[in-house]
């Protein structure tokens, strides 16, 4: 870790980090998040009987469109030609709710550990729109990048 943070120029001011020099590489991220519900609506998604449709389809495609979209969503954020955004929803009944993984793949200058964070949380968001009716006080949590890799810092896995 460098222990400088790059979003800073040397006055303080917040800036778009400039990657123009550096290498286009393969890049991949995946990111983790889970929401975390009543056994009743658990049951009630499983089953497919939600009164809004299909709730893991629509967050599928929700967590899709946010990965795409996270430059328009967090300021210094570069726009990034993202080659592969997969978003997979699995029931998890000890939570009881569903684990999320969203998996972004790019050739780029830059990394896209911003954009998997975004398609796994806007999934986790959408399953609380789509269920909220039946349950409010379902949580959301562990959202963090379990893997990074490509670029010059190379490869990170977490434990």
């Amino acid at each position: 870790m460098s222990g400088k943070l790059t979003h800073f120029d040397s006055r303080g001011a917040a800036h778009m980090v400039d990657v123009g020099d550096k290498p286009v590489t393969s890049r991949i991220a995946v990111a983790e998040s889970h929401i975390r519900m009543l056994p009743e609506t658990f049951d009630i998604i499983q089953e497919g009987r939600a009164k809004k449709g299909d709730v893991l389809g629509v967050a599928r495609l929700a967590g899709i469109m946010a990965a795409k979209r996270t430059p328009d969503l967090i300021p210094l954020c570069h726009p990034l030609p993202v080659t592969r955004v997969a978003v997979e929803l699995t029931p998890d009944p000890d939570l009881p709710g569903y684990r999320i993984e969203a998996t972004v793949k790019t050739t780029g200058q830059t990394g896209v550990e911003m954009e998997a964070l975004t398609a796994a949380s806007v999934a986790a968001l959408t399953v609380y729109d789509m269920a909220k009716a039946v349950d409010k006080g379902m949580e959301i949590g562990g959202t963090r990048v379990v893997l990074k890799d490509g670029g010059k810092s190379g490869r990170y896995q977490a434990s």
